[in-house]
């Protein structure tokens, strides 16, 4: 096989949570190079749609949006189901939609906990279960969690007060190996990726305040931009990676070493 077959994804589907902007918006332009069609799902279905007009004048991919709230059992139900009717399968899962709180631990309000918890893994639960039976039927999926370099490492709080957040990654991590080894047997590859930092709307506050300090800790001394996560995600999604499972592929610029 050409190495370049093991990286397309002509007229594969891929179901991305926050695909309407930040890394899943990355990802999901990755995706559509390489001629895979998209169904984008967030709260604000109206980001997701902008996005999906871009990538099917850019692209020529079909590419749909869906309003959609990883918490909601019914709701990604629902959704699951209509993405199915539109597009008749789906090969790669990417949950990607997260949320934070930045609050010190002795402050941080349960209701914050709660919600950060019920995005980042709740939500990854949901939607891995729904469109995971879908993959059973086929014996065939690539399911790409997003985790963080957060979830592999602790910082001081001069450098970041989430512990919410940080939890719920290192949560998503575990969850990934855990149902990378039950569904090895339907040939369903279960990863994940952690990336450090990038600069999306969620860091934009912390790098206003903290981009130096930052810095100094990543050995590459750079920020992600909004090139250095296609590889990764693109690789996890393809044939490249058919013999790679509950992995967590770090892309932090050395910074979890």
């Amino acid at each position: 096989m050409h190495v370049k077959e093991l990286f397309d994804l002509k007229d594969q589907v891929a179901l991305i949570t926050g695909g309407g902007r930040g890394l899943g918006k990355q990802i999901a332009e990755a995706y559509a190079e390489m001629g895979c069609h998209l169904a984008l799902c967030s709260r604000k279905k109206e980001v997701c749609e902008e996005t999906a007009e871009i990538f099917r004048n850019k692209y020529n991919v079909i590419a749909k949006s869906y309003e959609l709230d990883v918490t909601n059992e019914s709701m990604v139900e629902d959704v699951v189901n209509q993405v199915l009717e539109d597009f008749g399968k789906i090969d790669i899962l990417v949950n990607n939609s997260g949320a934070t709180w930045g609050a010190p631990v002795e402050e941080m309000p349960l209701e914050a906990w709660n919600k950060v918890l019920n995005v980042n893994v709740t939500g990854t639960f949901l939607m891995s279960r729904a469109v995971g039976r879908h993959m059973i039927e086929r014996k065939s999926g690539k399911i790409i969690n997003i985790a963080s370099a957060a979830g592999l490492t602790v910082r001081p709080p001069e450098i970041t007060n989430t512990i919410g957040y940080t939890t719920s990654k290192a949560a998503v991590i575990h969850f990934t190996k855990d149902l990378a080894i039950k569904w090895a047997r339907h040939n369903i590859h279960v990863n994940a990726i952690a990336p450090g930092m990038f600069r999306t709307k969620m860091t934009k506050g912390t790098l206003e305040q903290k981009e130096k300090e930052i810095l100094e800790r990543i050995p590459l001394r750079k920020i992600g931009d909004e090139n250095m996560l296609k590889g990764a995600a693109l690789y996890l999604a393809t044939k490249a990676s058919d013999f790679v499972t509950g992995t967590v592929l770090s892309v932090d610029g050395g910074s979890t070493l």
